[in-house]
Parts: C-alpha cells; structure tokens; sequence
C-alpha cells in the first residue's frame, strides 16, 4: 500500500509511527507538508519522503489521507483534482461532510474518519463513514490504516460521525477535565503535587482498563464499589446531587450542536 499524507501534524505522524511500527514500509508513505522543518522531522523520525507541494507523486498513492485543518481542506482537495488517480481519499479533517470533499476532489472515492487523540499512543478510537464510490477494497484499507491507532468503527449513517465528535473526539478533554478536580482534591488533601498527578490518573486508567475488560456493564462496576454508608456513596450521593451526569450529558450535546455548526459552514 502506497500512502499519501496532505499534513504532517500530530494525528498525522500517529498514523504514519504506527504504520512504521506494524511493518516498515516507510519508504512507501509520501507526506506533503510546507512546514521544511516539519518535513526533516518527519523524515529523521520515521524515514519518509516528503515534499512541499502537491504534485504528479501523489497519483501513485493507494490511500491519500487529508490530514490538514479544517479551514484548508478545500483548497487541498482543489489540489488534489489536479493530479486525478485511483486512490481512495481518506478525510480526518473534523467537521467537512464527505459530500464537500468529494465535491471539491471531483471524485466520490471518499472516506470521512473521527480519530481521537489518545491515537497518539496507539489507543484511539475512529468513526468512519464511506460513500458509494469507495470500494470494499478500498473500505478495507482504510480500517487497515486506521486500526494503527487503535480502534476503528463504521457507521451507515455519516450524521453519526457528529455523535463520534461529541463523544470520542472531544471526550478525552472531559476526562482531563475531571482528571483535574481529582488532582486539585488531592492536593487540597495533603497530597504533592506529583503524588496527587500520579493518583488522579492511575486511578483513571485502571478503572479505564477494569472497564474495557470486565464483560460487566459499568453500572454493576459502580455498584460493586459503592458500600451503603460508604465513603463512595457519600461521594456518588454529592455527585447526585449536583447534578454532574446531567452536566456531562449536556456537555456532550453542546459538542454535537458545535460539531453540526461546523459541518453546515464548512461544507457549504
């Protein structure tokens, strides 16, 4: 498989260092980059060939992954149609509907993918919707691809990939978010500061992992650590009562409704 990356940003090299790290075909990845800078690190890092500008070289490409900000995207897909190939282009630009994408790239060979950061450690999830002109073959590819990273999940219906945004993609900030409190308590506490970091996440990941492995759901977990008069259910009690599910739940919602916002100005 012959890939072609239009930017090498952060989720980017995730791609291209779990590639390298599955098998060492690095000579195969083209990365289009203008940052010179970037191109040498992304060079020195995982041996690949880069350059400043979209060419002729990007036609030889199996997959090409748009890998640039959003506000960009279509300038890059007007690009992309100057140089027309057989190559399925594969979207993890957030918020452009494929409809746009493959409006711009005159072609509907069009993958549209949510990853989200923890693909930085190799344990992302990914949203994918295909249209029609993508092969299953090509289908294929692309969850070879992203499965690098993690996880990977496709959905019929690409309105859902504003649920994966609201959920997976912005959801590891309200985990940091909550990570924080956690470690703001337990230095109120006593705690160090490096103490209370280190209790605060470790407390996150493994109850994370317990969670990801236990073939309970994560309601009977709960229950299994909640002691009537407890200090847990003391905790659980105060949580009610302020209504933090509720909180979380909006939260979420109001990343759906920004991530619809985004879809609809993009796109259009």
């Amino acid at each position: 498989m012959k890939l072609g990356f239009i930017g090498g940003g952060n989720m980017a090299a995730a791609l291209i260092g779990g590639l390298r790290r599955r098998a060492d075909r690095g000579e195969e990845i083209l990365v289009v980059e203008r940052d010179l800078a970037r191109c040498d690190q992304l060079e020195r890092d995982f041996g690949v060939t880069t350059q400043a500008s979209i060419d002729a070289a990007v036609r030889e490409s199996t997959i090409v992954v748009l890998a640039v900000k959003p506000p960009d995207l279509q300038a890059v897909c007007e690009a992309l149609r100057c140089v027309p190939g057989q190559y399925l282009v594969l979207s993890i630009a957030a918020g452009i509907p494929s409809a746009a994408i493959a409006r711009w790239c005159a072609t509907d060979a069009v993958v549209r993918a949510m990853p989200n950061t923890p693909a930085l450690i190799g344990q992302g999830i990914t949203g994918l919707f295909a249209r029609a002109g993508a092969s299953d073959v090509q289908r294929a590819a692309a969850t070879q691809v992203l499965r690098v990273i993690g996880h990977a999940v496709w959905f019929a219906d690409e309105a859902m990939l504003d649920a994966v945004t609201a959920i997976s993609g912005s959801g590891p900030a309200y985990v940091f978010y909550f990570i924080e409190a956690l470690q703001d308590a337990a230095a109120q506490m006593g705690m160090d500061p490096e103490q209370a970091r280190h209790f605060a996440v470790q407390t996150f990941v493994g109850a994370a992992q317990l969670a990801a492995q236990s073939p309970e759901d994560v309601c009977v977990l709960r229950e299994r650590v909640t002691s009537k008069g407890g200090t847990t259910a003391a905790a659980l009690a105060r949580l009610q009562e302020s209504n933090v599910a509720a909180a979380i739940t909006a939260a979420a919602f109001a990343a759906l409704e920004r991530s619809q916002e985004m879809a609809r100005t993009l796109g259009s």
